[in-house]
């Protein structure tokens, strides 16, 4: 089994506040996150794949058509932009989160990858943080 691993960057902002919790609770629970005039990221998105080479090309996958693919379906979306406001995909009940991030990401790509299946996403939020997700 091979896994190819495709890099991706975007900027996003977002706000993680939950309506029916106090102010204080709302800051001791998510610090920074809670700034009501937003804040933003600068996100590292790395989207891995599994598989068999194909026996003449010596690839699993065409990188330049997986970035393409991410593209499409994720960083047009997502990059520079307010995530609780800009992007339809994620519902206005969910707190976009890396966590839900990463699973909302592993929903648009699942079904899109052309040879060999969606393993892992992984998704950076900091340089210090980033949650994966496997689909499970």
């Amino acid at each position: 089994m091979v896994y190819v691993t495709r890099i991706e960057k975007f900027n996003a902002a977002h706000k993680l506040w939950v309506k029916d919790w106090s102010e204080e609770k709302n800051w001791e629970i998510f610090g920074k996150c809670a700034n009501p005039n937003w804040h933003g990221h600068n996100y590292t998105l790395y989207v891995t794949v599994k598989g068999k080479p194909d026996p003449v090309t010596g690839f699993l996958l065409d990188a330049r058509v997986l970035s393409k693919i991410i593209n499409e379906e994720v960083l047009e979306h997502l990059d520079h932009k307010n995530l609780n406001l800009d992007v339809p995909f994620i519902p206005p009940t969910m707190l976009p989160s890396t966590e839900n991030l990463v699973m909302i990401i592993w929903d648009l790509l699942k079904d899109k990858i052309p040879s060999g299946q969606l393993h892992a996403i992984k998704l950076y939020e900091t340089d210090k943080i980033y949650v994966e997700y496997f689909g499970e």
